[in-house]
């Protein structure tokens, strides 16, 4: 091997390991992953069926997407300190996604079942359209507040 590709494997190794020592992105990748599991494990019990497209879906008890941002904000005021700049940035990122999750797409999911309900009643007049809309979009509020609640635990725990 040439010297520029072992200074390059050597850079990539360290990259690599520099983001697995990251204690901000994994509280927060962490938290993400456990609320996705939430949703699974919940799914099984209310259908006794294993939905494994529930590992990556949207909506649901709990946001993962609240228990990413706010995972990896409590991590970042932990390990910067929560009267840091990088703190305020997390924090207000972490609410604009929570209130989009309960308001602007929860919003979107509704109209999507309303949409649904219509395309219904048009295909009983024999009329194919295109598949449905997902209606799951968004969260309710206590969907968001576990979210957040798991995100701050997981956060604690890994930093």
């Amino acid at each position: 091997m040439s010297a520029g590709i072992l200074v390059e494997l050597n850079q990539n190794e360290m990259i690599l390991s520099e983001l697995i020592r990251n204690k901000m992105l994994i509280s927060a990748i962490v938290a993400w992953a456990v609320a996705q599991l939430i949703k699974v494990l919940i799914g099984l019990f209310k259908t006794r069926k294993f939905d494994i497209y529930l590992l990556i879906s949207s909506g649901g008890m709990p946001s993962s997407h609240t228990s990413f941002v706010t995972g990896l904000t409590t991590a970042v005021g932990i390990m910067e300190g929560f009267d840091s700049t990088f703190f305020a940035i997390s924090a207000v990122l972490s609410l604009v996604v929570m209130y989009d999750a309960a308001g602007v797409r929860r919003a979107a999911g509704k109209q999507a079942a309303v949409i649904n309900l219509l395309v219904s009643n048009v295909e009983n007049t024999g009329i194919k359209l295109d598949k449905k809309l997902k209606e799951l979009l968004g969260h309710s509020p206590i969907e968001v507040a576990c979210g957040a609640i798991l995100g701050i635990i997981i956060a604690f725990v890994v930093a």
